[in-house]
């Protein structure tokens, strides 16, 4: 099940990342951007990002090479801090941003894969395969590298751009106490989401012994 599911979310993944990629470019240049600004904002959402995160952990741990393909997205550590963003793609996508537009066509489709399929089939591989009990309370800190340095290139990149890749980043539009207070909010909800994932690793060893 575990080898499936591995299979499964590196092929939907590439799908997903590929089409969003293809449509993305194209739309992105008919509304004024450059290519390499289109290429720039395809890869300046979290969102794509850590689904190719996803995708590079799925494809390390299925290599015939046995991890020799990318060692370091096989490591217990990275794909637990994996399943943690990637958890946060799904909560924010769902609480926040998914009231915001209405995507049709290819654009619901990749929504559909990037948003939805993606992450369960990660979480769920996680739950069976990936939790092993061997991660660590001070991981966590390890694993908040990855969203404050996005933050960081988010809010950096934004007067430069004129643009920002979430709505509630925008500085300009809603200042920076309302973008200060959801910076705050993420980081700690992705804190709260490290600790349950420490607490389920743990809890699912216990379980298989």
């Amino acid at each position: 099940m575990g080898r499936f599911l591995q299979i499964a979310g590196l092929t939907i993944g590439l799908i997903g990342l590929v089409l969003q990629f293809a449509i993305t470019i194209p739309a992105s240049m008919a509304a004024g951007r450059s290519l390499l600004g289109s290429i720039v904002f395809y890869f300046s959402f979290f969102t794509i990002l850590t689904n190719i995160a996803a995708v590079l952990v799925h494809a390390s741990l299925v290599s015939p090479a046995g991890y020799a393909w990318f060692p370091a997205f096989a490591g217990r550590r990275m794909r637990t801090g994996v399943a943690v963003a990637i958890t946060l793609v799904f909560v924010i996508y769902h609480t926040v941003l998914a009231r915001l537009w209405q995507p049709q066509g290819l654009f619901l489709f990749c929504d559909i894969l990037l948003h939805d399929m993606t992450p369960a089939i990660f979480l769920l591989w996680w739950f069976i395969a990936g939790a092993d009990g061997t991660t660590r309370w001070k991981d966590i800190s390890w694993w908040m590298i990855y969203p404050l340095a996005y933050l960081a290139y988010a809010l950096i990149r934004a007067p430069f751009a004129g643009e920002v890749p979430y709505p509630f980043l925008d500085v300009a539009k809603n200042g920076a106490v309302s973008v200060a207070m959801w910076s705050l909010g993420l980081t700690a909800l992705f804190v709260v989401l490290g600790v349950v994932a420490v607490l389920v690793d743990h809890g699912v060893a216990r379980l298989r012994k």
